[in-house]
């Protein structure tokens, strides 16, 4: 089975502060803020939620094929995703822009300033997901507003089921807008934020939105996760981890997990358990894209982390 990611590609460029941004910023004067930080350390890291998604699932052994927008600095990106053996076959290279671009500033309290560049995710409509051939199920994730319509919408034609993940797009979305996004969805999949603010927008409870789609998959960060399917709620544990290291990318190394566990006909429970152990591994490492098992390991960690054999 093969899964269509729509959704973006960017370059996440991340900095450190070696102080707190608290005690170089004014509370009085924030109407007429001038600040500079001094960021000694900076790392350039390849991210979008397609491309990380499209990562870890090929890393599992499913057949990831990304659909994407990116600009014409997209190089150095193109071939690190040669290397890793995922497919360029449905991203389109647009030369008058770049591609999208996340710049976060951390300090020593883990506080963020992050400014972001869409870049050629505005134009991620122009990808068809008619375009792609074989495809069993996709997955709607964080991409530009009208992409992310349309390609709901041509997954709906189609009669291809697929997760609607809209991550930090969601504030893109009127109420309506993300009821019609649930009707369309075969499964949909939120954090514990995302999923009350969908209720706030909709007006529809987790066991209403629940009852509109096989599935609702809501995580709850160090807590597990919770999947609500057939009038049944289950509950996920998390994963064993050695060490946290940095906790982006971990949804989309889950969400990962998720289309590994659909394209194999897995139940729920166990979809769940390699979700979460795949969104483990991922926060042991900084970056989205630095982690990395043989099936082996998986297996081994998966008995671990859950007393049971995959």
């Amino acid at each position: 089975m093969t899964a269509l990611i729509c959704g973006s590609y960017a370059y996440d460029t991340i900095m450190v502060f070696h102080d707190r941004f608290k005690n170089h910023i004014l509370p009085d004067k924030v109407h007429m803020l001038n600040v500079s930080f001094l960021v000694p350390d900076m790392r350039r890291e390849f991210g979008g939620c397609a491309g990380n998604i499209a990562y870890n699932l090929n890393m599992l052994g499913g057949d990831a094929l990304p659909m994407a927008t990116v600009g014409n600095d997209f190089d150095p990106y193109a071939k690190w995703m040669d290397e890793c053996g995922v497919s360029r076959k449905h991203l389109k290279v647009l030369d008058n822009t770049y591609t999208g671009q996340a710049f976060i500033t951390t300090d020593l309290d883990d506080n963020q300033i992050t400014a972001f560049h869409p870049g050629a995710m505005s134009f991620s409509h122009e990808n068809k997901v008619g375009d792609a051939n074989g495809v069993s199920l996709g997955i709607v994730s964080p991409d530009g507003r009208d992409g992310m319509i349309q390609h709901a919408q041509q997954f709906a034609d189609a009669g291809i089921p697929f997760i609607f993940d809209p991550g930090q797009g969601m504030p893109m979305f009127s109420g309506e807008e993300l009821v019609s996004f649930l009707e369309q969805a075969t499964w949909a999949a939120f954090n514990d934020y995302e999923v009350q603010l969908m209720q706030e927008r909709t007006g529809k409870s987790q066991q209403a939105m629940a009852q509109m789609l096989d599935a609702l998959i809501v995580t709850k960060g160090g807590k597990g996760s919770v999947i609500y399917h057939d009038n049944q709620v289950i509950e996920i544990p998390t994963a064993q981890t050695s060490s946290v290291s940095d906790p982006t990318g971990c949804g989309d190394a889950f969400r990962a997990g998720l289309l590994y566990g659909l394209m194999n006909d897995m139940d729920w429970d166990t979809t769940g358990r390699i979700a979460s152990l795949m969104g483990a591994i991922k926060i042991e490492q900084p970056g989205t894209q630095n982690h990395g098992f043989t099936k082996a390991e998986f297996e081994d960690r998966f008995q671990g982390s859950f007393g049971r054999s995959l």
